[in-house]
């Protein structure tokens, strides 16, 4: 079957996993794989393996299909209703937890949570923290709060438009929301996620300005706020964190050494 996913042009990785997974088992059984690659396969294995890249060959991700995907070490469970979390985004929470060294039972939220993915990162390596997450849609933050029984990982989410309602006296808020531009040519290889969580105007920072302007009503003296962006928006955003009144403004560059989150602290009223 691999070697008919080559012919196809499916990534060997990706052809593994599925071939995994029409098989019952984990994608971390890669090894075990190999190690049987001669086994004949049942017809219903077979089929099942086709179907599944004839729908990659389709665009479909890998997680969709597999119905998960590893971020920061945890599996997530994933579908259409949310975003597939990715390996860049770590950098966030990397971030979000070097900002929280020192500081005792913090209190986090983040921001259009989709799968959960960076609270739940945050709440399973600070266990002290105090995390929330809200996201617009229902539909994403069941799939959240089913990550977070997954997990057995305690994050209060709500159903709420960026900040609206949220507590203040915060020291971290975190956030990877829309930031791509309307009718920009990669969202059609994108097409089977979200829209609403991709899309943010015409230049994408519609969002992120809207966060920029509310967060420091809700942020502790000497809070963080960090996001996650786009390739070439750094500068900008960086701008608008100035602008607002964040000192200390910086960018983090992301597995690729592109800056791709950038954040500031709140000094509080002066």
């Amino acid at each position: 079957m691999l070697a008919a996913a080559a012919a196809l042009g499916i990534d060997r990785l990706d052809a593994q996993l599925l071939l995994l997974h029409a098989l019952g088992r984990p994608g971390s059984e890669r090894a075990w794989l190999l190690a049987h690659d001669t086994d004949t396969l049942p017809d219903t294995i077979r089929e099942a393996c086709e179907r599944l890249f004839m729908r990659r060959l389709a665009g479909e991700p890998v997680a969709y299909l597999v119905g998960e995907k590893e971020f920061h070490g945890l599996g997530l469970l994933v579908d259409a209703r949310v975003l597939v979390p990715r390996p860049d985004t770590e950098t966030l929470v990397e971030w979000a937890l070097h900002c929280l060294d020192g500081r005792g039972t913090p209190a986090v939220l983040d921001l259009g949570t989709g799968s959960g993915a960076i609270a739940l990162a945050i709440a399973h390596a600070r266990p002290d923290a105090r995390v929330a997450a809200v996201d617009a849609s229902a539909e994403a933050l069941a799939v959240a709060r089913a990550n977070a029984d997954r997990l057995g990982l305690t994050v209060r989410f709500a159903q709420a438009d960026w900040l609206e309602g949220a507590d203040g006296g915060l020291d971290l808020i975190v956030s990877n929301p829309p930031y791509i531009v309307a009718g920009d040519p990669h969202l059609a290889a994108l097409r089977h996620e979200p829209l609403q969580a991709l899309v943010s105007g015409a230049d994408g920072l519609d969002d992120i300005r809207r966060i920029v302007q509310s967060a420091p009503g809700h942020l502790a003296p000497d809070g963080w706020l960090l996001l996650e962006h786009g390739y070439d928006q750094a500068e900008a955003v960086r701008q608008l964190l100035a602008g607002r009144g964040f000192v200390q403004t910086q960018s983090r560059d992301d597995l690729a050494g592109i800056a791709r989150c950038s954040g500031g602290i709140w000094p509080g009223v002066k």
